[in-house]
Parts: structure tokens; sequence; C-alpha cells
């Protein structure tokens, strides 16, 4: 690519796999994530010197996808829901339950509000600070908390399955055979 995009290669294939994690969570689907990235990366490369120069890029291009997934919302359209891929299972792993906890969890977070669905990815999938979320987002660190207070609580009125997705296999079980309720897990 030549000295204007030296060390965008590598970027992309060292972060593109969280990136696009991120892009799914937050548009809850794979196409569109996927169109989502590819502009948002786009957008980089026509700046990425001037990225490269201001420092660590990563939470400048995720402040971009951001930016591009709003865009899409604030276009009104309407996403189609499709299932993710199936994560590949290994010995010991529930793998019906780890692809319905998946499905069960995207679905409750396309309930939420697009602003509390970002905050929820960005602090707990992305792992990012309330300081690091502000910043992507754009807003102040109170306004993180306060949203991510208050998805939390909607979510926990309108996904209430989300719960029992969550518990561990031993509540899991219990639940079913009607000894006990999993629902302390996520209060």
């Amino acid at each position: 690519m030549g000295d204007r995009y030296a060390g965008f290669d590598a970027f992309v294939a060292s972060r593109g796999a969280a990136l696009m994690r991120t892009a799914s969570l937050l548009t809850g689907n794979r196409a569109a994530a996927e169109d989502a990235l590819q502009e948002a990366l786009t957008r980089v490369a026509m700046r990425w010197p001037k990225v490269v120069r201001g420092g660590a890029p990563e939470p400048y291009v995720r402040r971009v996808l951001y930016t591009v997934v709003v865009d899409d919302w604030r276009r009104r359209r309407r996403l189609d829901v499709e299932p993710g891929d199936a994560p590949e299972g290994s010995d010991g792993v529930d793998l019906a339950h780890m692809v319905s906890s998946a499905v069960v969890l995207n679905q409750a977070l396309l309930r939420i509000t697009a602003r509390q669905r970002a905050v929820l990815v960005l602090r707990y999938y992305d792992d990012l600070t309330e300081a690091q979320a502000a910043d992507v987002l754009g807003c102040s660190i109170s306004t993180v908390k306060s949203q991510t207070k208050h998805a939390l609580n909607r979510l926990r009125v309108l996904a209430p399955e989300l719960i029992a997705a969550f518990a561990p296999e031993e509540e899991r079980v219990e639940d079913i055979n009607g000894d006990s309720s999993s629902s302390e897990v996520l209060t």
C-alpha cells in the first residue's frame, strides 16, 4: 500500500476480528456489521497518517465505527436479525447453551435503545472503562453511568430470559427441576 498506509494492514489483521465482534453487537446483524466495519476502515484509511501520529489508533477506529453505526440508525434503516455463526465447540462445552445464550443476548440487545446498547457493548463486551466509553461515545462519564444503569434495569424487565440463559450450569439444572430460582444471577 505504500508509506502512507504503513501499519494499516497490520492493524487490520491484528484487530479486525475484535472490531468485527463489536460491530456485530452494535448492529445485531452480521451483514450490517461487515458493511459498517468496512465503511469505518475506509474512513480511517483515508486519514491513517494523522491517526497514527495521534497515538494508539484503536480508540479512533472504535469511535469511527460507532459513528458509522449511529449514522445508519439515524437513517432509520431497519436491520433484519440474522443468526450468527455458531461457535465451534470443544469437548466438555455445552454448545447448545452457548448458541442459545448468544441468540437470547442478541435479541435482548435489540430491545433497548441504540445508545444503551452501545454503552453495554463498550463497557461489558469491549471491557472499556467508563472514561474510555465516554470518549468513544462523545459524552460525559456520568452519562455512561446512567445509560448503563438504565440499560441493565431495562434488560431485567424486557428480557428476564437472560437471567436463565447466563446462569451457571448447576443453577440451570436446579431451575428446571424447580428447586431454586436463577433470578439472583443478574441482580
